[in-house]
């Protein structure tokens, strides 16, 4: 009856989120999960408005999911908002998350642990879901929603991970992880995903979420899965970086970082059977570029005195800024550094190339685009307030 009754006001609580009554997801038949009766606060609940379909793009918009947790769609053209949407009931103005844009669906999560499905070109919402219901912290963090063959999949703050059908919203599947500090999104590779959640790593079958294999390190592994193609890596939260073989989780090699380095987390990709990444540390912070196969070092570039936050892959060179305001290119082949330049404004978003010319980035007082042979920092979009507790914030041109 208490459980009931529990069940009961989180109905309630999800029909004043939603505006009317929602479906409670539940797996389909094939059910290899095990947290199987989800509670409350495990539970999805889900609400199609209109048939998702494909839509064609805003290409002359922006999409910026600001630091306050407002997704916007600016007009780089008319330099006006096209639109807004924010989360039904978050506890605090937050972003802490990407937004994933897949057949002009802009798919973007919360961190009050809801979802949304939305048009790109007029922001009405096709379907919207939740995940569990917890109103007093934080449920979706660092997530970018990987989605492939109908099914979006993320990893929460209550120690689950979810695949969603994207028609919907509703659940796929689900299973509970080993901790509940889940802010690295997963990787879907070979028809399966990876994700690490403490000292653990697992891989999903990612159509029945059947668990594959799951390996204990001993350390937390505490940094994004990427994949060569051939095989997974993964850092852990000091100073190694592990290749795994896809299948059995065997470990191949293992890459020491320098003494006083760790915290890769998410500045790491993959190309051309090569592993880039950046390490923080004390005094020096470090880009690495590492031989895939073998796990041997090919160069390494350092930053004395500041810290490496980001980095990205374009045009066959790297790209990244440092907590200094440092933005840096660095040739892929060598490590060496093509072009730098101190930035007036801190960014605190990715970066995006809207052509070889410039860029854009985000910093807290809004929208910036850099003129790359000039240097000059251009205000595209202001904010009208400047927060001082600012987190992340998240832009995507939309192409």
């Amino acid at each position: 009856m208490k459980k009931n009754l529990i069940s009961l006001l989180f109905i309630c609580t999800a029909i004043n989120m939603f505006g009317q009554t929602p479906s409670v997801s539940k797996p389909g038949k094939t059910n290899y999960s095990n947290n199987k009766v989800l509670s409350p606060t495990d539970m999805v609940t889900n609400k199609a408005i209109s048939p998702l379909t494909k839509v064609s793009l805003d290409e002359d918009s922006i999409l910026i999911y600001d630091y306050d947790g407002s997704l916007i769609s600016f007009s780089l053209e008319t330099e006006d908002i096209n639109w807004t949407v924010k989360a039904s009931d978050a506890n605090t103005e937050m972003c802490a998350n990407q937004v994933t844009l897949k057949d002009g669906v802009v798919y973007v999560p919360f961190i009050n642990g809801e979802i949304f499905a939305i048009d790109n070109q007029s922001g009405d919402v096709f379907w919207k879901a939740r995940v569990g219901n917890i109103t007093d912290q934080i449920i979706l963090k660092n997530q970018i929603l990987t989605i492939n063959n109908g099914k979006l999949f993320v990893t929460t703050q209550n120690s689950n991970i979810y695949a969603l059908d994207i028609k919907d919203g509703s659940l796929a599947w689900n299973y509970k992880l080993d901790s509940s500090n889940n802010d690295i999104p997963v990787l879907f590779f070979d028809s399966k995903i990876f994700t690490q959640s403490g000292s653990q790593f697992y891989s999903f079958d990612a159509n029945t979420g059947k668990l594959l294999s799951q390996k204990s390190f001993d350390d937390a592994i505490y940094g994004k899965p990427v994949t060569d193609g051939e095989n997974v890596f993964i850092p852990n939260e000091k100073n190694v970086l592990f290749a795994l073989s896809p299948n059995k989780l065997d470990i191949l090699w293992q890459f020491k970082l320098d003494e006083n380095q760790n915290n890769v987390k998410e500045r790491i990709f993959c190309k051309d059977k090569k592993i880039f990444f950046a390490a923080q540390g004390e005094t020096v912070t470090s880009v690495y570029a590492v031989d895939s196969k073998t796990g041997t070092q090919l160069w390494k570039t350092d930053f004395k005195g500041d810290n490496v936050q980001y980095i990205t892959e374009h045009n066959d060179n790297l790209w990244g800024y440092t907590r200094k305001a440092k933005l840096f290119e660095l040739n892929l082949k060598t490590g060496e550094i093509i072009f730098d330049v101190k930035l007036t404004t801190l960014p605190i978003s990715n970066i995006e190339f809207p052509d070889d010319e410039s860029l854009f980035y985000y910093c807290d007082a809004g929208l910036i685009q850099l003129e790359i042979k000039t240097k000059d920092e251009n205000v595209t979009y202001m904010r009208t307030t400047i927060k001082d507790d600012i987190y992340s914030a998240f832009i995507k041109i939309i192409q």
